[in-house]
């Protein structure tokens, strides 16, 4: 689990515009193209990483799959394990990442990375979730994983939050940070 109590105070020391650029000159460097996936940052993540001038050369495109039921239809998240566990889970995110690196492939080739948000912005409670809960799923040809986040505070918060933690995450995987 990552706790982002202190999200305020670690984004003034790096900007998530300043991680988008690192993360954008990382992947255009080697060649590599990156697919999101957003469930509870609702585009966000994609504009963050589009906001970066070149970032044309690396990310092939976003799709926003609020609705539970376009999570199986566009991302191909297995049906059952929606069923099973609804729509905030760890492996959801991670068949959200898997599927958007085929969903949007180009010339039959999908994108390196993928990487997926799903979670409860709240105000409310969702599926026994409590706002703040979070999953971010990354998918590559060599790995697949999840992370758990927990944030505090309103929406926007926490969705902002998962979209600086989601940068973190890539760049972890990038090896630069």
């Amino acid at each position: 689990m990552v706790d982002h109590a202190d999200q305020t105070e670690r984004s003034t020391t790096v900007s998530s515009a300043d991680l988008s650029a690192a993360l954008i000159a990382a992947l255009v460097k080697r060649k590599l193209t990156i697919a999101v996936a957003e469930s509870l940052t609702g585009g966000l993540l994609v504009a963050e990483l589009i906001r970066t001038p070149g970032a044309s050369s690396a990310v092939l495109g976003g799709v926003v799959a609020y609705n539970t039921e376009l999570k199986h239809t566009l991302l191909a998240v297995d049906a059952n394990l929606l069923r099973e566990h609804g729509p905030v889970h760890p492996e959801v995110a991670i068949h959200m990442a898997r599927g958007v690196r085929n969903a949007l492939a180009v010339g039959g080739v999908a994108a390196d990375v993928g990487v997926a948000t799903t979670g409860v912005a709240g105000p409310d409670s969702q599926g026994g979730h409590l706002p703040g809960t979070a999953f971010i799923g990354i998918a590559t040809r060599e790995t697949e994983f999840s992370v758990s986040v927990t944030l505090i505070g309103d929406r926007q918060h926490i969705q902002n939050g998962v979209v600086y933690e989601s940068l973190l995450q890539l760049g972890k995987l990038l090896g630069i940070g």
